[in-house]
């Protein structure tokens, strides 16, 4: 017998983030689940207009695939970035960074992350609104 499993859509309910992890209103949900030995985690995350993460790092990195809206990102020392739909964001191990929707626009991603010793990521402080509403440069 496989050990196959098909989640289907709308199965998992959704959560709400954290306001630890998150300005304004974001809304996860999570069909990715961890099946050991694998390693692999993942959800997807739907921030409303300025809603974002807070500054954060992940021991594996992170790879974002953005599926609908407007986002921005921004890796530490870098400029704040414009991410599409169709966009793919690959993230270094260890690099401090942040992401979510623009001021004015709503954005989704599927988020995937590897785990090490059983932790995904490392928050820290929240990206200030002074910080967040300059926006890309470009």
């Amino acid at each position: 017998m496989s050990d196959t499993t098909i989640v289907r859509n709308g199965s998992t309910p959704a959560a709400a983030g954290s306001a630890d992890y998150f300005t304004e209103t974001v809304r996860i949900e999570n069909p990715f689940a961890q099946i050991p030995p694998a390693t692999l985690r993942g959800a997807v995350v739907h921030f409303s207009p300025g809603a974002r993460t807070a500054w954060h790092t992940h021991p594996l990195g992170q790879t974002l695939v953005v599926t609908q809206g407007l986002g921005w990102f921004q890796r530490e020392g870098g400029p704040v970035e414009t991410i599409r739909p169709g966009d793919t964001v690959v993230i270094a191990a260890d690099e401090r960074h942040w992401h979510g929707a623009t001021a004015t626009t709503g954005m989704s991603h599927i988020a995937l992350q590897e785990a090490l010793n059983g932790e995904v990521v490392t928050w820290m402080e929240q990206v200030s609104d002074e910080h967040y509403l300059a926006g890309p440069t470009s």
